[in-house]
């Protein structure tokens, strides 16, 4: 692992990738200080700039604007009780209170600092496991692949926010839309209803920008200019031996709880921060300090964001299967610059695949230098009025969908698919489930119809196989404890009915 780990600072120190993560980073902080934008829509639009350059670099930029939105985000939480990404809510909690009380600076400070110790933990986490994962997955075979791509999606619809029905809805929705275009064993068209531009299918990156970037700046031009006018006192940035006392144990607690929530299906950042929070609340002797700037409610909650944002990437990097929207995307960036992600990316694609583990550690370096001592800058940054934003931003997305193909049609995609985002944000549908659909749908068709070919027909091959049996078992076991809610639900409003 020393020799691969030396090989992976080698190719993220040379000057090119080096410049590219400081980049990344500092989008990632941007626009993790913005509210509204959050790290699915930025690299939606930043995806057709990737082209360009090597897959390793793009990957290294892609992955700093994503785990540096998850600092960013502390920032206003706390100062201005304005959280830019979603788990930041959690630390706007407690954070905004200890700054009301004067202690922003050392919220600030162990915000910084738990982050970066949870980001280092989570970077030796996945290059420990990656190998490990991958010699596992080599074993596997199409029946198990599928099996293992349906179980991510049900448990993606179990953990999504709202309705799980909608989530599954998304999801099936995410798969038929993956299937359009030509198919490749029999050369017929699907679902193109004529039209032939839609031969090739759906363009990736024109859904992503308009189901995330436009979608998103609708939903911000309706709502009233959010800022709180009053930053909260800054303060000294370093703790007390008190806060000491109550960060520490929570700072190691919220990074093993985020390494292990980072790599479900449907986890990251914001169920690791949510998570931890309840944690914290539960173990706490002191329950009333909670809501009242409790430290511990702080720094747990933001290790546990890093490290969530950070283990994302094994599954993506050793199985070529996506846990969350932003790793779809991630996913979606490979095969464009013709790489396949799963487990033959650590032979076929060394630099890329432990370029990119070294590339983490010192994104979070980068990450530590460029938030504590830019507080004031990203603050002013939010005095820039949404309206001057926005325009700008719609320019950009129309640029990149044109840029793919130099095809209008993809400008109208795009177009479509953020009125959809919008339609989709106003009845409580998340999109995310839909883009994992979305990027796992062909690629299950693919293993579904290799699995049938290679047992001439016969279905109990995904059932004669100990490793497929066994994930298609759990994903009966969750999809039945994500519906028996639902059906106790609608048995008591029978039995309320009839009584």
């Amino acid at each position: 692992m020393l020799e691969n780990l030396a090989l992976g600072f080698d190719v993220a120190l040379s000057i090119k990738n080096l410049t590219f993560a400081f980049l990344g980073a500092f989008i990632g902080t941007a626009i993790g200080v913005l509210p509204g934008i959050g790290p699915t829509a930025t690299i939606s639009l930043l995806l057709p700039l990737t082209f360009g350059v090597e897959p390793t670099t793009a990957i290294i930029m892609l992955a700093g604007i994503y785990y540096g939105s998850q600092y960013g985000g502390s920032t206003t939480a706390i100062l201005l009780n304005l959280p830019g990404e979603v788990s930041g809510v959690v630390s706007a909690i407690e954070g905004y209170k200890m700054a009301q009380n004067g202690r922003g600076g050392a919220a600030l400070a162990i915000a910084a600092m738990g982050s970066f110790f949870a980001g280092t933990v989570a970077t030796v986490v996945v290059a420990a496991s990656g190998p490990l994962l991958t010699s596992v997955a080599l074993s596997f075979g199409p029946a198990d692949y599928f099996a293992l791509m349906l179980l991510g999606l049900i448990v993606a619809c179990v953990l999504a926010q709202g309705s799980v029905v909608k989530a599954i809805a998304m999801v099936v929705l995410g798969v038929a839309l993956g299937l359009v275009g030509t198919d490749v064993q029999t050369g017929q068209q699907r679902f193109t209803f004529g039209v032939p531009e839609l031969s090739d299918g759906i363009n990736f990156v024109a859904l992503a920008i308009g189901l995330f970037g436009v979608a998103e700046i609708i939903i911000n031009l309706e709502r009233p200019e959010l800022r709180a006018g009053i930053v909260a006192k800054r303060g000294k940035l370093w703790l007390t031996r008190e806060e000491w006392r109550y960060s520490i144990p929570a700072v190691l607690r919220g990074t093993a709880l985020g390494t292990m929530l980072g790599i479900l299906p449907g986890g990251g950042a914001a169920l690791s921060s949510f998570g931890s929070y309840m944690l914290e609340r539960r173990l706490t002797r002191q329950p009333e300090r909670f809501g009242n700037g409790a430290i511990e409610g702080l720094a747990g909650p933001e290790s546990a964001n890093n490290a969530g944002a950070q283990t994302a990437f094994i599954p993506l990097l050793t199985l070529g299967i996506p846990s969350n929207s932003v790793m779809a995307l991630m996913v979606g960036a490979l095969i464009i610059q013709g790489i396949q992600p799963g487990p033959r990316m650590v032979e076929a694609q060394p630099e890329l695949f432990w370029g990119l583990i070294a590339s983490m550690w010192i994104g979070n370096v980068m990450l530590l230098i460029i938030n504590l001592p830019m507080i004031g800058m990203w603050v002013k940054l939010l005095q820039v009025p949404y309206r001057y934003l926005y325009l700008s931003i719609l320019i950009f997305c129309s640029i990149g969908a044109y840029s793919i193909n130099n095809n209008v049609f993809d400008v109208w995609i795009m177009g479509i698919f953020g009125c959809l985002g919008y339609i989709f944000a106003k009845v409580k549908m998340e999109p995310a489930p839909l883009l994992l659909g979305f990027v796992l749908g062909p690629m299950m068709e693919e293993h579904l119809r290799r699995a049938m070919l290679l047992s001439r027909g016969d279905p109990t091959v995904f059932v004669e196989r100990p490793i497929s049996a066994t994930l298609l078992a759990l994903a009966l076991i969750a999809l039945v404890l994500m519906l028996l809610p639902n059906m106790r639900r609608g048995k008591d409003t029978a039995l309320a009915a009839g009584g």
